[in-house]
């Protein structure tokens, strides 16, 4: 069995990463920024690498502003290409097993066609930054359904409809979680047999918002 834990390592020097506010997120800053963050990281798999961790969610937040591209109008992927390719063989040679969570605002069911596009912009900039790490499709992004805005059925249906939408790099990563609020496994895995996505179970999740209260995760 792996062990694991999402994006802060605590009490570990040279770990804490850093962001900014979109008023002082000049080129200059962001370019600092993100090698910082990236040095972070880099420190990061070594620490877990040294102490046998090998599942580890990496921050969403460690290229700032990344799906904005009015905001960051870095090359970031190409300007930092030699980090990338450093900490991606740290993660091969640990045989760490990266994923990406993008956050609760990357719904990709929304009825609002901006709300929409920014998910997908974010989606985008996820695989983009698993890529430039040279791992392979077993590191994921991890997403839930979204919302249910009145009409659960109908918000099923347009995840399906805008997932049928993405782009391959996305396809290739993207698994569809349970959620503690809205979507139970038993709806993500009806998502995942109309999309293809795989689906991910969370035991807490279903703690919380199960389907089935006779079943049990102990048998």
């Amino acid at each position: 069995m792996s062990i694991g834990y999402p994006c802060i390592t605590v009490g570990v020097e040279g770990t804490k990463q850093k962001t900014c506010r979109k008023s002082n997120a000049t080129g200059d800053h962001l370019a600092a920024l993100i090698k910082y963050n990236l040095d972070a990281l880099k420190n990061i798999i070594e620490f877990n690498g040294k102490h046998n961790i090998h599942l580890f969610r990496i921050s969403s937040d460690i290229i700032p502003f990344a799906s904005d591209k009015e905001v960051n109008t870095l090359d970031w992927s190409n300007q930092f290409a030699e980090q990338f390719k450093e900490i991606g063989k740290l993660i091969k040679k640990y045989e760490i097993r990266v994923s990406m969570h993008p956050g609760q605002y990357t719904v990709l069911n929304s009825p609002d066609e901006g709300v929409v596009k920014r998910a997908i912009a974010d989606l985008e900039y996820h695989a983009l930054f698993l890529d430039s790490l040279g791992v392979d499709a077993s590191s994921k992004l991890i997403l839930h359904v979204g919302g249910v805005y009145g009409e659960k059925e109908r918000a099923m249906d347009r995840f399906v409809e805008v997932y049928k939408t993405l782009n391959d790099r996305i396809k290739d990563r993207l698994v569809v979680e349970n959620d503690d609020r809205s979507y139970t496994i038993e709806e993500v895995l009806s998502i995942s047999e109309r999309t293809g996505a795989p689906a991910v179970y969370d035991n807490l999740h279903n703690a919380i918002n199960t389907s089935d209260p006779d079943k049990s995760d102990t048998y």
